[in-house]
């Protein structure tokens, strides 16, 4: 058998964090077990589609690494070859779409797409024939019905419910209705939806990661199939769709759990073999929460444009929710592929730990060669109205690197460097801890400068070492209180590199220039 599984995302916006989990991981199952991924994308909701979320989502996947056997692909001319997909042709970085929700045709929507695979059409509008034929089917079976139900009604019998406290399902009204009445109000045109015959007694299922699942069908509300406007809601089209695509594992998140016996049922009522589910468990917030916009970012592209670097996202999200048996922490994506395995994949919500994530990512710019870096930092450096191209940005570059977390970092880093001029904070150049205050500043900054103009090799940090010490012992003062009037000199900051990398990657000109202005500064 060969193995198939899928990622359906709608068309809603940008990529959840965790739907880009849900992709990793039947892509990593789906790798392993040589089967096939397909993606389908589940637009039936046409009033919340934002138009380029398509474009936007396949990008995104490709940025992620995230290889897919069937499904929607770009069309040849908006295929990607850059290794930033969100960065326009000068290298800035943009955001790719709006979020702002609107009706598009499909027309507009989708063409710039075309397909590959023998299973589609794979968007969900162009399968609409599909799901009617098999909602009709259901009728026949006695496992459907029309139901002609005013908003009014529906709401009223909600209220009904709401005061003697009965959970809110549908009563089954039109289940009453005999077929002339039903055919006499489809002839008029009355507006009806289709919806599912729960069957009484117990559904219950086996979860590659819950073990075995037992649902009550009294709990289970009899939803609807066919919506009004004529499209199908998830749980017909998911299942038509799943089946038509033969695939063979389901592996979805922990929220469309309760869903699973419903879909089950539609399976058994239209005798279809099920395929093996396997539900993930959530991605909560340090608080336990579910993971969501309110408490910080969610969005991959946001990820992305803080500068999150690919290998390590994925090697984050990887390991939310699942782990390998030994304990290590850095895994490449051909690492995953070999390890990963459902059956390790936890019940428990995952809690998204950005600090672990701003440390990962750390390990990973450590990774990179100061050529890579340097071509990742100049889109951000690009969007500030003081840069400059600049010789010695390798320099540069490589005096922050230890310190950076993710890449947009870099701008308030390097920012110094590129200024002709620093308007100083005179306070930052006290220092109660160290014992520096106004005066002794100034006396140090003197003593540097006087030695310094007489100082002929600047190449190294370490040619700078001797005789910026020899001041420390003439003065008998501590190291700090040389030093730290001098780091604020050159770069107006409290945390920056170390003075000797500064002053070798300034070099002798702009180090004395910086190390005057701040005397004048001090002395104003």
């Amino acid at each position: 058998m060969t193995v198939i599984t899928r990622f359906p995302p709608s068309p809603t916006g940008f990529v959840h964090i965790g739907s880009l989990r849900t992709a990793l991981y039947n892509y990593l199952f789906t790798k392993q077990q040589k089967g096939k991924l397909i993606i389908r994308i589940e637009d039936t909701d046409q009033t919340r589609q934002v138009d380029g979320a398509v474009e936007n989502l396949l990008k995104t996947l490709k940025w992620a690494g995230i290889e897919y056997d069937e499904g929607p692909v770009l069309k040849e001319k908006h295929i990607v070859t850059n290794d930033h997909i969100f960065t326009n042709d000068k290298g800035q970085i943009t955001k790719p779409l709006s979020t702002d929700v609107k009706n598009n045709k499909q027309s507009d929507m989708y063409g710039h797409l075309e397909e590959k695979g023998s299973h589609g059409p794979y968007i969900q509008s162009k399968r609409l024939d599909l799901y009617k034929k098999y909602a009709q089917e259901l009728i026949e079976k006695g496992h459907a019905y029309y139901c002609f139900c005013t908003k009014e009604r529906l709401e009223e019998m909600r209220k009904k419910q709401e005061s003697l406290k009965l959970a809110p399902q549908y009563d089954r009204f039109c289940l009453k209705l005999d077929k002339k009445e039903i055919e006499n109000n489809l002839k008029k045109g009355i507006s009806c939806v289709i919806r599912q015959k729960i069957p009484n007694g117990n559904i219950e299922f086996n979860d590659i990661i819950r073990g075995h699942v037992t649902f009550a069908t009294q709990t289970l509300d009899d939803q609807i199939l066919i919506k009004s406007d004529g499209f199908p809601t998830y749980h017909l089209a998911n299942v038509v769709d799943d089946h038509l695509m033969e695939v063979t594992h389901v592996i979805r998140g922990e929220e469309w759990l309760p869903s699973t016996p419903k879909h089950i049922h539609l399976y058994q009522a239209l005798g279809w073999n099920l395929p093996i589910f396997a539900h993930l468990p959530l991605l909560l917030n340090p608080d336990k929460s579910k993971l969501s916009k309110r408490q910080g970012d969610v969005a991959v592209e946001e990820f992305i444009e803080k500068g999150y670097l690919r290998d390590a996202l994925i090697n984050f999200i990887a390991l939310l929710g699942w782990h390998p048996t030994e304990n290590e922490e850095i895994y490449t994506l051909n690492d995953l592929i070999e390890k990963f395995s459902l059956k390790r994949v936890q019940k428990a919500g995952a809690v998204f730990n950005k600090e672990k994530l701003d440390w990962m990512n750390s390990v990973y710019i450590k990774k990179l060669s100061i050529e890579e870096l340097a071509q990742l930092i100049v889109p951000y450096l690009q969007k500030e109205s003081w840069y400059r191209e600049n010789p010695n940005i390798l320099k540069y570059i490589q005096l922050i690197r230890e310190r950076l977390k993710i890449l947009s970092e870099a701008p308030g880093m390097l920012k110094f460097f590129f200024l002709d001029h620093l308007k100083y904070d005179v306070t930052l150049f006290e220092n109660a801890k160290m014992k520096v205050d106004k005066n002794m500043a100034k006396n140090s900054l003197q003593f540097a400068n006087d030695t310094l103009k007489n100082h002929e090799f600047w190449e190294k940090d370490e040619d700078l070492k001797v005789p910026l010490l020899s001041i420390v012992e003439k003065l008998q003062i501590k190291n700090g209180q040389l030093l730290w009037p001098l780091r604020v000199a050159l770069t107006n900051e409290a945390f920056s590199p170390g003075v000797f990398e500064l002053l070798a990657a300034y070099g002798k000109e702009k180090s004395l220039q910086r190390i005057s202005e701040a005397l004048m500064t001090l002395k104003s």
